[in-house]
This record gives structure tokens, sequence and C-alpha cells, in this order.
């Protein structure tokens, strides 16, 4: 990595006509980014399964000076089927013709339980959304990636993606299953434009925080709009060539 992507500081046309499609982007991190993101000249495609929130999140870059209209992307991972994630891509395929940027940002946590008492049910789940949905719609999308002169796909992390840590069961697995996707789609195209990384957004004032961790001081923790360098590090010129890498937003 050329510089500390935390303290990353661009200009305001560095995403500047680049198409980029950001997962759970109705709340949270996901939102926070596709405004920054759009501010910063990027046709943003917000991917969401609540058409009302997104339609909110629409709303909100319209009313940026400047932002590109964005278009919307209605898809339940949970459900979805192939046929779906199809007709997505295509959908983006006629309105684009190719994708500069992925980011992979929605993802559930489950229940913090040992692994004596996880629901298998509920563990195939969490898996199915973290893990297998994440890497159906990369897959799908990977066709338009390579139309780009500089693909970028961000896969989001944890630390416990890296480190197993009790009662987190199935987020963790799923998260280690996660750096493992990103670190193998970016072998798999080390010599092309294409390139894969991890970031940890670390502990950010969002509602999945919040269920895991209902007592803690929310006051105390970064917004998302405060861990926004990274992510556009990743998405624009200046990590170009930078793959199988896994950072850390704080």
């Amino acid at each position: 990595m050329n510089q500390d992507a935390r303290a990353y500081r661009y200009a305001d046309d560095v995403l500047n006509d680049r198409i980029i499609l950001i997962t759970g982007a109705s709340d949270g991190i996901g939102k926070a980014l596709a405004l920054e993101a759009a501010r910063c000249g990027a046709q943003v495609i917000l991917h969401g399964r609540n058409s009302k929130k997104l339609e909110k999140v629409y709303d909100d870059i319209e009313a940026l000076e400047g932002a590109k209209r964005p278009s919307i992307a209605v898809l339940d991972l949970e459900s979805a089927n192939a046929e779906g994630y199809t007709s997505l891509a295509n959908s983006i395929a006629d309105e684009f013709g190719h994708l500069d940027g992925l980011v992979h940002n929605a993802s559930i946590l489950g229940e913090l339980f040992t692994i004596e008492q996880y629901d298998a049910v509920l563990w195939q789940k969490v898996m199915h959304v973290n893990v297998t949905a994440t890497f159906a719609l990369t897959q799908v999308l990977l066709p338009l990636l390579k139309k780009s002169d500089d693909a970028s796909v961000i896969f989001t992390s944890s630390g416990v993606g890296r480190t197993g840590r009790a009662f987190w069961g199935a987020y963790s697995a799923s998260k280690f299953a996660t750096e493992s996707l990103s670190q193998t789609l970016a072998d798999e195209h080390r010599d092309t434009v294409l390139r894969s990384n991890c970031i940890n957004p670390g502990a950010t004032r969002t509602k999945m925080r919040l269920a895991a961790f209902p007592a803690e001081d929310r006051d105390a923790l970064k917004t998302p709009e405060e861990i926004l360098p990274s992510y556009i590090y990743l998405l624009g010129p200046d990590s170009k060539g930078m793959t199988g890498e896994s950072i850390d937003a704080q």
C-alpha cells in the first residue's frame, strides 16, 4: 500500500464517471459511502432489499449539487435466485455497459451464541447472505468489471474474520470465508485490471454494532462518515495495482 488509506485525502472529483455498485446502501456505512461516492463524481448504483429506504438515499444524492442521478437495484440477498442476479447484471449492462467498482457492504450478524448452542438454520442463513450471496453477485458481475479500465472489488471483513472469538460463531466464520474469497479473486486476476481487497470497518456507529454491543457508549464510536477514506482510496485511481490486501478503516 502506497500510503495509509485511513488518512487518505482526495479531490472532490476522485471518482468522476466511475460506475460503482454498493450493496446494503440503504443505511449505515453503505448509505454514507453512497453519498460520498456520488459527491466525488461517481455514478452510484444503490443496492438493498427495502425500496423505500433506497429511494430516500436516492433523494439525498439527487440533492447533492452536481451529483449524477443514481440507480436503484432492489434484491434480497437471502432469497434471491439465479434469475434475480442475472437480471441485476443485465440491467447494469444495458444501462452502463460496464462496472468500475463493487462494494460488498451488506451482511447480517446472526446471534451471539456458543458453537454448542448455535442454531443450524440461522448458521446457514448467515453464511448464505454473507458468503454465498456475495460470491454469486461477484460472479455474475465479473464480465462487467472486466470491461473497466480499473475495476475494484471491496469485501467487508471484520476483526473476528482474522482471529476467531467466542460467541461470534457464524459471523466470524463468514468473515474468514470473505477474506479467503477476496484473496482468491485477487490471485486469479493478479495480471488483469481487476483488483480485490478487504476492509475491516472496525467499531462504527451502526445498527449492527448496536445489536452486538447494546450497552456500549455509541457516542465514543466513529460514525460511518469518518471511516470512508479507506473506501474511497480503494475505489479510486491512487490504489491502482493494489490487490489481495486486507486493511483497517480505523
